[in-house]
């Protein structure tokens, strides 16, 4: 099986588009810094060290506090593929981010996002 280039992309390089996305959308910062801490257990402090460090997803994922134990709950199409369909576990952890992502910017209330 094939690496996906996906896996070494660093989170620091992926971060500011997800900002741009948004921010354009008229959303914030800390509405992405919420749900990356939701998915993944990282807090603001733990984001900005991240990044400062410049570690890859697969990196980013392996090394994250606490996966959301209510992740099965995202489901939905992203890149035209469903993300509960993915069967790479990194994969799957990356499309829920970027799931999360779509939802902030489409304006969906954050309790839904949240799965709460």
């Amino acid at each position: 099986m094939t690496r996906h280039r996906i896996f070494d992309l660093s989170f620091a390089d992926l971060y500011p588009l997800y900002i741009t996305k948004l921010e354009r959308k008229g959303h914030t910062q800390e509405e992405l810094d919420q749900v990356i801490e939701w998915l993944t257990g990282y807090d603001s402090d733990a984001i900005r060290r991240v990044i400062a460090d410049e570690i890859n997803l697969e990196q980013f994922f392996d090394a994250a506090p606490a996966i959301n134990p209510n992740v099965g709950l995202i489901t939905g199409v992203i890149c035209g593929i469903r993300v509960e369909d993915i069967e790479d576990p990194l994969m799957q952890k990356i499309r829920y981010m970027d799931k999360l992502v779509d939802e902030v910017a489409r304006g969906k209330k954050m309790t839904s996002i949240l799965r709460g």
